[in-house]
C-alpha cells in the first residue's frame, strides 16, 4: 500500500512540475525509488504523434487531406485529422512532384518538412528556408495555402 501511494505522489508531483514547465516541481524529496524507476514504453522505439495537423484547424486539414486525395494521392477519410495515412499520402505526392520528403512512413521528420516547405514556397507560400523546422513561418504558410481546397 505505501509503495503504491508513494508511486501515486511521485507521479502527480512530475506531472505538477512538468505542467510548471519543468521537473523544478518535482525535487529530490519527492524522487522516484531506484526500483520504481522502469521506462514507460517497452519498446525500443519512441511512438510517433498520432496526428499532426502542424498548426491546422479541423477544416484547413480536411482541404489538404481532399487535395491530396484529388491528385490520387489516398489521405484516406477526409476526417481534418492528419494523421499517417494523410502524411504518408503527402510523402507520395512530395516525392512523385519531385520534393524528396524520403521515406513513405508516415512520420513528420526532418525530410518531410523539407520538401512541404519547398512545395509551399514553389506555390507562393513563404515558408521560409526549407530547413526541415516545422516553426512559425511553415505553419503560417501551411495555414494559408489550405485556406480553401484545391
Amino acid at each position: 500500500m505505501r509503495t503504491s501511494l508513494t508511486r501515486a505522489l511521485v507521479v502527480a508531483s512530475a506531472l505538477v512540475g512538468i505542467a510548471a514547465g519543468g521537473l523544478a516541481g518535482a525535487g529530490a524529496s519527492v524522487a522516484a525509488s531506484q526500483h520504481a524507476t522502469k521506462p514507460a514504453v517497452s519498446s525500443p522505439h519512441a511512438s510517433i504523434l498520432a496526428v499532426n495537423n502542424l498548426g491546422l484547424n479541423t477544416a484547413r486539414a480536411k482541404n489538404w487531406q481532399n487535395c491530396l486525395n484529388a491528385w490520387g494521392f489516398n489521405a484516406g477519410t477526409e476526417d481534418g485529422q492528419l494523421g499517417t495515412n494523410s502524411w504518408k499520402a503527402a510523402q507520395r505526392m512530395l516525392n512523385a512532384w519531385g520534393y524528396n520528403a524520403g521515406t513513405v512512413d508516415g512520420v513528420v521528420g526532418t525530410n518531410t518538412i523539407t520538401a512541404l516547405q519547398k512545395f509551399l514556397n514553389d506555390v507562393g507560400e513563404n515558408a521560409g528556408t526549407p530547413d526541415g523546422i516545422a516553426g512559425p513561418q511553415t505553419k503560417a504558410a501551411f495555414w494559408n495555402y489550405n485556406a480553401t481546397g484545391c
